[in-house]
């Protein structure tokens, strides 16, 4: 070995892997430091071919070559290993032994497929080294041997794309440009044979293997040439992990520094793998030829063009005929590979057909489900239109029945048809999803129909009860309640009547038709109490409503007028009374003929709350409101509790109060119109006391003017202040609008006294003519400035004087 190239023993004859030797080397050449830049180029072929001699001029190693002198024997032992002289990036260099040689007998072949497969497992470039001779010949270039080796390779490794370089030695006459076609055609034929996982069944050669092949003089006879063309080789290898070169495709590849681990691993499990123990040859045979014919049949299956029809067609729909037609395709499918494997060993013929079964089951069962599931769709459909017919016809249990017995058994007849002589499929699951699903529509069709039953049923309750129980609310007396207990009995027996006859149809069990029926009832009973609710939300106002119909109009519905002879204190507890009933029968639901004493409590706290001898009424020794709970009645039947009618009646006595106030008012106002002028025994007493007044007037003519003028005075002030109106109205009120009044009046008198003083003289008539209009205007305003304006409410008149406005 020569000072510049180091080389070792990887593994020994006897398949030692040499650890301490990887170590020791890496450690020389510094692998470590090269991360990812490095290429492994290994190289087998038949033993004495000139293996190593080619490695040692390609690459600059120094592998033992064999002594032409000695003649022909095993050199290389084992695989051995160098690195690579004068070649970028780093290129390690294996040479393995040399495949049928003499020395491990023709029998002893494992080690030369476990190196085989070793060099393909790690190496980036494989070179093929073969005599040009032997292109054509079946065992020539190893070819069975690399039949196995792509098999197992495929299965125990995450395959690399590794390029396979075959060198033709000692070419002869015959140009390249024809060897090279007749080399790969081989190689793929080879490619095609090998059984592969089902994840690589159309995998090309070229996905894991780059195939390159050139040719080499021999080395013998045309020396100088054959160094030439290695010269020229040499070059390809120069940066063979780059884009494009020999080892291009680096998927996979590990780090330079694990190189010795994963070389270990590798060798590790090639050793262990049993599987690379050839069989005996008969029974290696048959499998061999036995599984060709199976994959002949599953492909001659597989393009058949009546299969491919049938494929196609139950993919949208079931297919009539589908089991009888397909039963005939497998048969002739099996008996064609009877015919074709019969003189092979017997238990692999019979394995090898039971997988063949077994994979056109395979291929055939997804259809198969696929047509089952297309005649249940389609049952499934067909019962969905048929009873929908069948219930405008019949009842519904009827039609349920007739159409599911109908129905199932024109599934049974379908499956029956689809049915596949070679196997004995079950469709019972397929019958029973269809069952289910039946069964499921059905139970739909049912919960929809009966939900549309009762619901009918209901909206006809509730229009029958909503309207009448809210007049008989609103009339709020004695027999409210049990004339609602009557309208609710009388139309709740009606309408559970009328759904009883109906749920006959569907054949209910007896616990569900009491509880539809017990609902429907239910439903009655809720609408009252809804109802009720709603009323006693409004009961103030009902209330009020009441007390103003009953005190402000009288027997005849006629508007009352306060004429000063009605009795308002009974008129007022009468109205109040007949609140106070509406109150009471909006306290508590009364459905049930239980008696309670509602109305007489609510009538001893607050209407008749005075008591013999007491003068105060708010002092009471004992008040019926004073409670949680009514008496007799529970609290899920009580719309108004104690405390809420106690504070509903002094809301609703606060609210009303004024009318009766205004009322009063109004009464007394009456009164005192119709009285303004003062008694007669006043008049008589003015008579006689001013008796001598008046003879003092008659003596003295002189005070009859002046007395004559005051009274135009006092008339034009009486006219425009309208002084007998306002005392229409009460004395009191008709102070305060006369004492705003009176100043204006007579500020506007005296201006026209002083605008009529100031005017020229002018005929009489035409002053007379401008006196009219203005006294008219004046009187108008007059009247405008000092009225008060009088509003008239159904309580009362109420008053406002201008000051206010």
């Amino acid at each position: 070995m020569g000072d510049a190239c180091f080389s070792t023993q990887l593994i020994d004859g006897d398949g030692v892997f040499n650890v301490s030797g990887l170590d020791n080397f890496m450690k020389e050449i510094k692998l470590g430091e090269c991360g990812l830049s490095y290429a492994v180029v290994s190289i087998m072929g038949p033993q004495s071919s000139g293996k190593s001699t080619l490695l040692n001029h390609l690459f600059g190693t120094n592998f033992r070559e064999m002594d032409a002198f000695k003649g022909r024997s095993q050199t290389t032992k084992g695989i051995w290993l160098a690195k690579a002289q004068n070649i970028e990036p780093c290129t390690l260099v294996m040479d393995l032994e040399g495949t049928d040689g003499r020395e491990r007998g023709e029998d002893d072949t494992a080690f030369e497929k476990q190196s085989a497969l070793f060099a393909l497992a790690v190496s980036d470039i494989v070179l093929i080294n073969m005599w040009c001779h032997d292109i054509g010949r079946e065992q020539a270039a190893n070819k069975p041997l690399l039949k196995t080796v792509f098999q197992v390779m495929m299965r125990l490794f995450s395959p690399r794309k590794t390029t396979l370089l075959f060198v033709i030695r000692d070419k002869s006459k015959t140009p390249l440009e024809n060897l090279e076609p007749i080399l790969r055609e081989d190689i793929q034929k080879i490619w095609d044979a090998v059984p592969k996982p089902h994840a690589h069944k159309e995998t090309p050669l070229s996905e894991f293997f780059n195939v390159e092949v050139v040719a080499l003089s021999s080395y013998e006879e045309k020396e100088e040439l054959f160094k030439e063309q290695v010269s020229h080789l040499r070059a390809r290898f120069q940066h063979s992990i780059a884009p494009g070169g020999l080892a291009g495709d680096r998927r996979g590849v590990v780090p330079a520094s694990g190189f010795s681990f994963s070389s270990q691993q590798f060798w590790k499990v090639i050793k262990e793998n049993k599987d690379l123990d050839l069989p005996a040859h008969k029974v290696m045979v048959a499998t061999v030829r036995c599984e060709e014919f199976g994959n002949e049949k599953v492909a001659s299956f597989t393009a058949d063009e009546e299969w491919q029809q049938f494929e196609e067609a139950v993919q949208h729909d079931y297919v009539p005929g589908f089991g009888k037609k397909l039963s005939s395709i497998l048969d002739r499918c099996l008996s064609e590979y009877d015919m074709e494997a019969i003189y092979f060993d017997e238990g692999v013929r019979t394995s090898k057909r039971q997988q063949l079964e077994s994979k056109l089951l395979q291929l055939v069962n997804p259809a198969y489900q696929l047509l089952l599931g297309h005649l249940r769709t389609r049952t499934l459909e067909a019962f969905k239109e048929s009873f929908d017919k069948a219930l405008t016809k019949e009842g519904f249990a009827s039609a349920v029945r007739d159409c599911m017995q109908t129905f199932l058994e024109q599934f049974d007849k379908g499956s029956e048809d689809a049915a596949i002589q070679q196997v004995k499929w079950d469709p019972s699951k397929v019958k029973d999803k269809l069952k289910r699903d039946m069964e499921a529509h059905v139970a739909s069709v049912r919960t929809t129909k009966l939900s549309e039953l009762c619901a009918k049923y209901e909206a006809q309750l509730t229009k029958a009860l909503a309207e009448p129980v809210e007049a008989l609310l609103d009339s709020a007396s004695e027999d409210t309640w049990p004339a609602i207990r009557k309208l609710l009995q009388r139309e709740t027996k009606a309408a559970v009547s009328g759904l009883e006859s109906a749920l006959s149809a569907f054949e209910l069990d007896e616990a569900t038709e009491k509880e539809l029926l017990a609902k429907l009832e239910n439903h009655g009973r809720s609408v009252v109490e809804s109802k009720a609710k709603e009323e006693a939300g409004r009961v103030l106002i009902r209330m009020k409503d009441r007390f103003s119909t009953l005190f402000s109009r009288d027997a005849d519905s006629m508007p009352r007028v306060w004429t000063g002879k009605e009795d308002i204190k009974a008129i007022t507890k009468t109205a109040r009374s007949a609140s106070m009933k509406l109150l009471a029968t909006l306290a508590a639901i009364r459905l049930d003929e239980d008696g309670d004493n509602i109305e007489n409590t609510l009538s001893l706290a607050l209407v008749d709350t005075a008591r013999p001898g007491t003068t105060d009424r708010s002092i009471q020794s004992f008040d019926p409101l004073a409670s949680s709970s009514w008496e007799r009645v529970p609290e899920d039947k009580t719309l108004i509790s104690l405390v809420q009618c106690k504070s509903l009646w002094r809301q609703f006595k606060a609210e009303t109060e004024y009318t009766v106030t205004q009322a009063i008012a109004a009464q007394e106002a009456n009164k005192r119109n119709n009285n303004w002028l003062p008694p007669p025994w006043a008049l008589a007493a003015m008579a006689i006391l001013g008796f001598n007044e008046f003879m003092t007037l008659l003596k003295n003519p002189l005070y009859l003017g002046v007395i004559f003028v005051v009274f135009l005075v006092g008339k034009a002030i009486w006219v425009q202040l309208d002084i007998a109106t306002e005392f229409q109205n009460g004395f009191l009120p008709a102070l305060l609008s006369l004492s705003t009044k009176f100043v204006p009046t007579i500020m506007n008198i005296l201006k026209r006294l002083a605008d009529e003083g100031q005017r020229p003289a002018a005929p009489e008539r035409q002053r007379e003519m401008e006196l009219q209009p203005t006294n008219r205007s004046s009187y108008s305003n007059v009247t405008s400035a000092g009225s008060s304006s009088v509003t008239t409410t159904e309580n009362g008149p109420e008053y406002s004087s201008p000051v206010a406005k």
